[in-house]
């Protein structure tokens, strides 16, 4: 698999990296419902054997869990396939009702580290991500500058080897910038969700940033095996069910409509639904890579082909009618 340069770091990554949300398991506000900690761990491994040397974690995925499943992946793995490890902190959560809150105070997130270092079990952390500015997502972002600040000095004392934000729109990437040195911006985007190409892509461009892009499934709903009977069966703890527009009308027969446009294009290539909707997140040269989610081994193989496909100029012009003319939008505190 080819490798791209992630910002200004001496990274040098796959693609495709795998991400962790949906095998953080059940329990907690934004879960995907129960999930077999074997099959994850198959998951990410199997992954790891196919060349993606990076996962996406974050503290608050399964309030820990997921960040304890890669700290026992990189335990399975020979020291030479250790994937990077690129986590987020300033989503907390009290231990006894699990109420997920934000914080931005320098002790916490310094907190937030040392607790990821053990969960992960390891001495460093490769890139450490502000998982949001402000929660909900038009709350006030004061803290940016102290924040990054806090950062700064876990870097200094060798915590994290480099630091990323998520979630950061313009302006908040200039506050950030002003404070100490960021590599990456980890942002939603997907065909139904594509806010960031106004202002936010040219930005990282001119800026020299790394994009890791997330979502680019939808949450699954352009993975090409989601169907309106299956959405109907989700769990009830399972977040899309009841809290994602996209997953209910009049949203969910035009997102379908576009599924079926990008199944028909993967036919031809020998590849799914869900490799076009990744491949067309990386057909923009700024998109250093794009996290998506397996929750068995045998998904591994279908997403990871897109970074080998590269979808045409007539593909992309077939799949335009299809997207919603609104950008989109992101549910503050899912991903």
């Amino acid at each position: 698999m080819q490798k791209n340069r992630l910002g200004s770091s001496d990274f040098q990554i796959s693609p495709i990296g795998l991400g962790t949300w949906a095998i953080a398991g059940a329990g907690w506000e934004y879960s995907w419902g129960a999930q077999d900690d074997k099959d994850s761990l198959g998951a990410l491994e199997y992954a790891v054997e196919r060349g993606v040397n990076w996962i996406d974690t974050a503290a608050v995925y399964g309030l820990g869990h997921a960040e304890q499943l890669v700290g026992q992946l990189l335990r399975r793995v020979p020291v030479s396939r250790r994937p990077l490890v690129f986590t987020k902190g300033s989503l907390v959560w009290d231990p006894v009702t699990k109420e997920i809150s934000h914080s931005l105070a320098p002790q916490s997130l310094l907190a937030e580290i040392d607790a990821s270092l053990r969960r992960l079990q390891v001495e460093t952390i490769d890139l450490y991500q502000i998982h949001w500015p402000a929660f909900p997502a038009d709350a006030s972002s004061e803290g940016i500058e102290v924040a990054l600040s806090a950062l700064a000095a876990a870097r200094d004392q060798g915590k994290i080897r480099a630091i990323g934000v998520s979630n950061f729109d313009v302006a908040q990437l200039k506050r950030a910038q002003a404070v100490t040195e960021i590599v990456s911006l980890q942002p939603p985007y997907s065909a139904l969700m594509r806010d960031i190409e106004k202002d936010v892509l040219p930005f990282c461009e001119q800026a020299g940033l790394g994009v890791l892009a997330y979502s680019t499934l939808q949450s699954g709903l352009l993975s090409g095996s989601m169907t309106r009977e299956r959405i109907s069966q989700l769990p009830e703890d399972d977040w899309r069910k009841a809290r994602s527009a996209d997953f209910q009308e009049p949203r969910l027969s035009a997102n379908l409509t576009l599924v079926e446009v990008m199944a028909r294009i993967g036919e031809r290539h020998g590849v799914s639904a869900a490799a076009v909707a990744i491949a067309w997140v990386l057909r923009q040269p700024v998109v250093t890579g794009a996290i998506v989610g397996a929750r068995r081994p045998a998904q591994v193989d279908g997403l990871i082909a897109a970074s080998a496909l590269r979808l045409s100029a007539a593909e992309i012009d077939e799949i335009r009618p299809f997207l919603p003319s609104g950008m989109g939008t992101n549910v503050p505190g899912a991903a």
